[in-house]
Protein backbone atom coordinates (compact mmCIF):
# COMPACT_ATOMS: atom_id res chain seq x y z
CA UNK A 1 0.00 0.00 0.00
CA UNK A 2 2.45 2.39 1.23
CA UNK A 3 6.25 2.14 -0.89
CA UNK A 4 9.07 1.27 1.18
CA UNK A 5 12.64 2.72 0.20
CA UNK A 6 15.64 0.53 0.63
CA UNK A 7 19.32 1.50 -0.93
CA UNK A 8 21.72 -1.41 -2.69
CA UNK A 9 24.63 -1.44 -4.34
CA UNK A 10 23.91 -1.33 -8.31
CA UNK A 11 26.97 -2.92 -10.26
CA UNK A 12 27.53 0.12 -12.52
CA UNK A 13 30.99 2.05 -13.63
CA UNK A 14 31.16 3.86 -10.97
CA UNK A 15 30.04 1.65 -8.19
CA UNK A 16 27.53 4.50 -6.84
CA UNK A 17 25.01 3.71 -4.21
CA UNK A 18 21.24 3.87 -5.91
CA UNK A 19 18.13 4.16 -4.60
CA UNK A 20 15.56 1.32 -4.78
CA UNK A 21 11.86 2.46 -4.62
CA UNK A 22 8.64 0.37 -4.30
CA UNK A 23 5.58 2.36 -5.54
CA UNK A 24 2.49 2.82 -3.74
CA UNK A 25 -0.28 0.69 -4.71
CA UNK A 26 -4.05 1.46 -4.26
CA UNK A 27 -5.34 -0.81 -0.66
CA UNK A 28 -7.88 -3.77 -1.74
CA UNK A 29 -10.98 -2.70 0.45
CA UNK A 30 -11.66 -4.38 3.77
CA UNK A 31 -15.52 -5.33 2.23
CA UNK A 32 -17.57 -5.09 -1.15
CA UNK A 33 -18.70 -1.93 -3.17
CA UNK A 34 -22.37 -2.52 -2.04
CA UNK A 35 -21.45 -2.95 1.78
CA UNK A 36 -21.95 0.42 3.21
CA UNK A 37 -25.93 1.06 1.11
CA UNK A 38 -27.66 2.61 2.20
CA UNK A 39 -25.72 5.01 3.47
CA UNK A 40 -23.13 5.03 0.28
CA UNK A 41 -23.99 3.65 -2.74
CA UNK A 42 -22.42 1.23 -4.45
CA UNK A 43 -21.23 3.33 -7.12
CA UNK A 44 -20.40 6.12 -5.45
CA UNK A 45 -17.68 3.85 -3.94
CA UNK A 46 -16.37 1.97 -6.52
CA UNK A 47 -15.64 5.71 -7.90
CA UNK A 48 -14.16 6.96 -5.35
CA UNK A 49 -11.63 4.29 -4.73
CA UNK A 50 -11.01 2.91 -8.55
CA UNK A 51 -11.32 6.58 -9.80
CA UNK A 52 -10.40 9.34 -7.22
CA UNK A 53 -7.67 7.08 -4.82
CA UNK A 54 -5.96 5.06 -7.69
CA UNK A 55 -5.28 8.71 -8.85
CA UNK A 56 -4.18 10.09 -5.85
CA UNK A 57 -1.82 6.38 -5.83
CA UNK A 58 -0.79 7.29 -9.27
CA UNK A 59 0.58 10.96 -8.76
CA UNK A 60 2.02 10.50 -5.72
CA UNK A 61 4.54 7.60 -7.44
CA UNK A 62 4.68 10.31 -10.29
CA UNK A 63 5.88 12.80 -8.01
CA UNK A 64 8.06 10.81 -6.08
CA UNK A 65 9.97 10.18 -8.67
CA UNK A 66 10.06 13.66 -10.04
CA UNK A 67 11.44 14.48 -6.34
CA UNK A 68 14.02 11.57 -6.70
CA UNK A 69 15.43 13.28 -10.40
CA UNK A 70 15.81 16.76 -8.68
CA UNK A 71 17.55 15.77 -5.89
CA UNK A 72 19.96 13.49 -8.10
CA UNK A 73 20.32 17.05 -10.11
CA UNK A 74 21.33 18.67 -7.23
CA UNK A 75 17.94 20.88 -7.59
CA UNK A 76 16.07 22.04 -4.82
CA UNK A 77 14.48 24.51 -6.64
CA UNK A 78 12.60 21.46 -8.75
CA UNK A 79 12.28 19.38 -5.20
CA UNK A 80 10.09 23.05 -3.66
CA UNK A 81 8.71 23.21 -6.65
CA UNK A 82 6.99 19.53 -6.23
CA UNK A 83 6.22 19.94 -2.65
CA UNK A 84 2.55 20.52 -3.56
CA UNK A 85 2.05 17.74 -5.44
CA UNK A 86 3.54 15.05 -2.95
CA UNK A 87 1.09 16.87 0.07
CA UNK A 88 -1.72 16.77 -2.20
CA UNK A 89 -1.43 13.60 -3.61
CA UNK A 90 0.25 11.70 -0.51
CA UNK A 91 -2.33 13.52 2.21
CA UNK A 92 -4.66 11.72 -0.61
CA UNK A 93 -3.40 8.54 0.11
CA UNK A 94 -2.70 8.66 3.35
CA UNK A 95 -6.47 9.63 3.81
CA UNK A 96 -8.31 7.78 2.29
CA UNK A 97 -6.32 4.68 3.22
CA UNK A 98 -7.50 5.31 6.88
CA UNK A 99 -10.68 6.07 5.26
CA UNK A 100 -12.15 2.80 4.07
CA UNK A 101 -10.85 0.99 7.04
CA UNK A 102 -13.15 3.17 9.67
CA UNK A 103 -16.42 2.56 8.04
CA UNK A 104 -17.61 -1.06 7.86
CA UNK A 105 -21.13 -2.29 6.72
CA UNK A 106 -23.97 -1.80 9.44
CA UNK A 107 -21.63 -0.10 10.95
CA UNK A 108 -20.44 -1.42 15.35
CA UNK A 109 -21.65 -0.17 18.29
CA UNK A 110 -20.27 2.91 19.94
CA UNK A 111 -16.86 2.90 21.11
CA UNK A 112 -15.60 1.65 23.95
CA UNK A 113 -12.62 0.91 26.50
CA UNK A 114 -9.97 3.57 26.49
CA UNK A 115 -11.81 5.58 23.73
CA UNK A 116 -15.21 5.61 25.14
CA UNK A 117 -13.20 6.85 28.13
CA UNK A 118 -11.29 9.49 26.89
CA UNK A 119 -14.27 10.74 24.68
CA UNK A 120 -16.34 11.22 28.19
CA UNK A 121 -13.15 12.90 29.50
CA UNK A 122 -12.92 15.08 26.86
CA UNK A 123 -15.75 16.19 25.23
CA UNK A 124 -18.42 15.15 28.07
CA UNK A 125 -20.79 12.45 25.83
CA UNK A 126 -19.83 10.35 22.74
CA UNK A 127 -23.32 12.40 21.29
CA UNK A 128 -21.33 15.63 21.82
CA UNK A 129 -18.43 14.51 20.04
CA UNK A 130 -20.69 13.41 16.88
CA UNK A 131 -22.46 16.22 16.59
CA UNK A 132 -19.34 18.14 16.82
CA UNK A 133 -17.32 16.45 14.30
CA UNK A 134 -20.62 16.94 12.06
CA UNK A 135 -20.30 20.88 12.57
CA UNK A 136 -16.55 20.57 11.93
CA UNK A 137 -16.86 18.33 8.96
CA UNK A 138 -20.13 20.10 7.16
CA UNK A 139 -18.95 23.66 7.94
CA UNK A 140 -15.86 22.98 5.95
CA UNK A 141 -15.85 25.60 2.64
CA UNK A 142 -15.25 23.91 -0.52
CA UNK A 143 -13.92 20.14 -0.02
CA UNK A 144 -11.53 18.96 3.03
CA UNK A 145 -11.93 16.45 6.01
CA UNK A 146 -13.31 16.09 8.84
CA UNK A 147 -11.55 14.23 11.87
CA UNK A 148 -11.65 13.24 15.50
CA UNK A 149 -7.96 12.81 16.27
CA UNK A 150 -5.85 12.57 19.35
CA UNK A 151 -3.10 14.76 21.02
CA UNK A 152 -0.13 12.98 21.88
CA UNK A 153 1.56 15.70 23.74
CA UNK A 154 -1.31 16.53 25.23
CA UNK A 155 -3.05 13.29 25.80
CA UNK A 156 -6.38 14.83 24.40
CA UNK A 157 -9.15 14.07 21.66
CA UNK A 158 -9.77 16.85 19.34
CA UNK A 159 -11.58 17.61 16.43
CA UNK A 160 -10.24 19.37 13.10
CA UNK A 161 -10.74 20.37 9.87
CA UNK A 162 -8.17 20.01 7.08
CA UNK A 163 -8.70 21.42 3.85
CA UNK A 164 -8.46 19.60 0.69
CA UNK A 165 -6.34 16.69 1.33
CA UNK A 166 -3.93 17.67 3.51
CA UNK A 167 -3.12 15.21 5.63
CA UNK A 168 -3.97 15.85 9.55
CA UNK A 169 -0.37 14.04 11.38
CA UNK A 170 1.49 16.33 8.95
CA UNK A 171 -0.24 19.30 9.44
CA UNK A 172 -1.71 19.79 13.02
CA UNK A 173 0.23 16.98 14.57
CA UNK A 174 -2.86 15.43 15.70
CA UNK A 175 -2.65 11.69 15.11
CA UNK A 176 -5.60 10.35 12.65
CA UNK A 177 -8.16 8.12 13.90
CA UNK A 178 -11.90 8.70 12.56
CA UNK A 179 -11.99 11.17 8.93
CA UNK A 180 -15.19 11.90 7.21
CA UNK A 181 -13.99 12.96 3.27
CA UNK A 182 -16.10 16.02 2.27
CA UNK A 183 -15.11 16.04 -0.92
CA UNK A 184 -18.07 16.19 -2.89
CA UNK A 185 -16.90 12.63 -5.02
CA UNK A 186 -17.50 11.39 -1.57
CA UNK A 187 -21.17 11.84 -1.85
CA UNK A 188 -22.90 14.00 -4.39
CA UNK A 189 -24.16 11.77 -6.86
CA UNK A 190 -26.52 10.08 -3.77
CA UNK A 191 -26.83 13.05 -1.62
CA UNK A 192 -26.58 16.06 -4.17
CA UNK A 193 -26.53 19.36 -1.95
CA UNK A 194 -27.05 18.03 1.42
CA UNK A 195 -23.98 17.38 2.78
CA UNK A 196 -24.91 17.39 6.50
CA UNK A 197 -27.36 14.05 5.44
CA UNK A 198 -23.99 12.08 4.33
CA UNK A 199 -21.79 13.50 7.52
CA UNK A 200 -24.87 12.70 9.73
CA UNK A 201 -25.15 9.07 8.22
CA UNK A 202 -22.09 8.19 7.89
CA UNK A 203 -21.75 7.18 11.72
CA UNK A 204 -24.34 4.30 10.98
CA UNK A 205 -21.14 2.96 9.42
CA UNK A 206 -18.77 3.37 11.37
CA UNK A 207 -16.09 1.13 12.28
CA UNK A 208 -15.30 2.01 16.35
CA UNK A 209 -13.52 -0.97 16.64
CA UNK A 210 -10.64 -0.15 13.95
CA UNK A 211 -10.93 3.28 15.31
CA UNK A 212 -9.91 1.62 19.02
CA UNK A 213 -7.28 0.46 17.69
CA UNK A 214 -5.80 3.52 15.86
CA UNK A 215 -5.94 5.03 19.64
CA UNK A 216 -4.03 2.19 20.79
CA UNK A 217 -1.16 2.60 18.61
CA UNK A 218 -1.69 6.45 18.58
CA UNK A 219 -1.30 6.03 22.56
CA UNK A 220 1.62 3.84 22.93
CA UNK A 221 3.97 3.12 19.60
Amino acid sequence: MFANISRALIPNTNKCLAVIRSKHTLPDLPYDYNALEPVISAEIMQLHHQKHHATYVNNLNVAEEKILEAKQRGSVTDQIALAPALKFNGGGHINHSIFWTVLCKNGTSEPEGELAEAIKRDFGTYQRMVDMLVAASTGIQGSGWGWLGYNKAMNKLEIAACPNQDPLQATTGLHPLFGIDVWEHAYYLQYKSARADYVKNIFKIANWRRVEELFGKARYD
